[in-house]
Formats: structure tokens, sequence, C-alpha cells
């Protein structure tokens, strides 16, 4: 079943009854049975959640995403025993080789270059060399192809002047806004799968609580910028907007397609999890990655 995402914008408060969410802001109240839900973002500074609610999303493994002032995600709780074998799983994720790390770094980077040419392709209607930077990538790509990507990305893909910053110029609010939730669906499909966020096959940082979440969504992110393109054709707004917010959140709804069916992004990303779960026990040597287009 395809669970909803929820966007909460203003005052309200949430509670929890007969395994209902109940919502009360001072419009209307309304309740929504707690397994229907995938997401929810409280993007207001008086919001108020209950224990009781706030357990029973994070039991049945919901993502309870919190904005700061900036109203980007700032926080998310994910549930720390989503799965039967979690022990054996941390205990061969932990123990996994460098030399398979790199191999499923390699496999990650090609993913996201192929993505990033093809979005390129489809935006410019130009021929790109992306397949080529692809068929350069090394084990754990240690010629940093991903970065010469980026680079001729970023250079091509809007027709003005544009950089890539975390903390730049209007569209990177919107790129921010949609990879946090991006890397929101990563985590939770992986703390569902029973694997550590924490521990990364690439990003490493002690500060970095989602290391392995940052890992897994690189071939994703293009998913993002199409979505941006669009709005940036649709709205002359330039702030994050409810509007905007929504319809960001609808990528998480967006088809994505394996060899013998389609999902939707949030079904396919427990689908690559899984499979990285299953390289971590030798049970597989590669990521199960969709196609991002048909």
């Amino acid at each position: 079943m395809l669970k909803k995402s929820i966007l909460l914008e203003n005052k309200a408060s949430i509670t929890t009854k007969n395994l209902q969410l109940v919502i009360k802001t001072e419009a209307k109240e309304g309740t929504i049975p707690i397994e229907d839900i995938g997401f929810i973002v409280l993007d207001h500074p008086e919001i108020y959640i209950s224990v009781p609610a706030m357990n029973l999303l994070v039991e049945n493994n919901t993502s309870v995403i919190i904005c700061g002032n900036n109203h980007l995600p700032n926080g998310m709780f994910l549930n720390l025993n989503s799965h039967h074998i979690q022990q054996e799983i941390f205990k061969n994720q932990i123990n996994a080789s460098v030399p398979l790390k790199k191999q499923l770094w390699q496999q990650t980077v090609v993913e996201k270059i192929n993505n990033q040419g093809i979005l390129l392709e489809r935006i410019t209607k130009k021929k790109n060399n992306f397949d080529f930077l692809a068929s350069k990538v090394l084990s754990g790509d240690s010629s940093n192809m991903e970065g010469v990507a980026a680079n001729q990305y970023w250079k091509e893909f809007f027709d003005f002047s544009f950089k890539r910053e975390r903390f730049g110029d209007y569209p990177n609010n919107f790129l921010n806004y949609g990879y946090a939730i991006l890397r929101a669906a990563t985590a939770r499909a992986l703390s569902g799968s029973g694997l550590l966020n924490t521990l990364g096959i690439h990003h490493k940082s002690k500060y970095n609580a989602f290391a392995l979440a940052d890992d897994i969504m690189e071939p994703f992110r293009p998913i993002v910028d199409e979505k941006v393109f669009e709005l940036i054709q649709k709205y002359d707004e330039q702030e994050l907007n409810t509007v905007i917010k929504s319809d960001v959140l609808q990528i998480l709804t967006r088809t994505v397609y394996f060899k013998d069916e389609k999902s939707p992004l949030m079904v396919a990303l427990q689908k690559t999890a899984s499979s990285l779960q299953q390289c971590f026990t030798g049970e597989r040597k590669k990521i199960k990655y969709p196609k991002l287009w048909n």
C-alpha cells in the first residue's frame, strides 16, 4: 500500500486514539490511521506532538521530520528496532570489507552519473558525454569522476548562471528542500531494512548520523533536480511556500522502473535498501537501483 505524506504548517496538536493519529488545528480536527502514514513533516514552532503519538509513528516506521526556522528539514525520528534480525544485520554491515564498500560506491556513482546524463539530455535536448564519464569511474571512485560530472552537470542544467551551494541563492533553497526529503525517505528505507544509517559505504564523518542515506540517495538526486526544474518553469516565486513544498513532496510517489515492474519512489527505496542489506550478507554483488525514466 502506498503511504501518505503529510505536511503541517500551522499551529496544531497531534495526539493518538485507537491507533489513529488525531490532528487538531484551529480550523479543524481530523483523524488518519497510523499505518497509512509514511512521512509527516512538522513545519511550525507551535506544533505539539504527544509521546504516545510519536511512539506509534516510530513503531510504524513513519519518518517524523521536523523543520527549523528556515523551513528546511532539521531533524528526523526513525525506528531503531525495525527489523527482526537487527543485530545480525548490524554485524554484517560493520564487518563489510573495504573492497566491497569501494565496489558498491563505484556502482552508486556510475548510476548517479548515468542518471544525470539522461536528465541533462532530456532538459537541454543535446547529446552529452556522461556515459563516457560513467565508464571511467574506478573502484571507490578514486579519481573523483562524481565531482567532474557534477561540475559539468550544473554548468549546463539551468539556462541562467547557477552555482550549486548548500547556502547559495535560489533555486538552491528548492534543491535543498527536495534533497532533505529524499534523504529522509532513504534513511527510512535503510532503517526499515535493519541497516545502520550512521555507517556509510563512502561518506564518513563523526558528525553525520545519516552517512549511509547520503551514499544511497546519490543516484536518486536527479529526481529532485527534475522536479525543481519543473517548479522554476511553473512558478515565479523564489521562496519556499506551501504549494511548492507540497509539490516537492510528490517526488515520494513518482514512478521509477525496475526490470520487470514499476514502483513509486517510496517503495523503490525499500527495494534498494533491501538489496544493499543482501550485499552485506554476500547474497548479492550489486545494489538494485531502479531506472528513473522508462
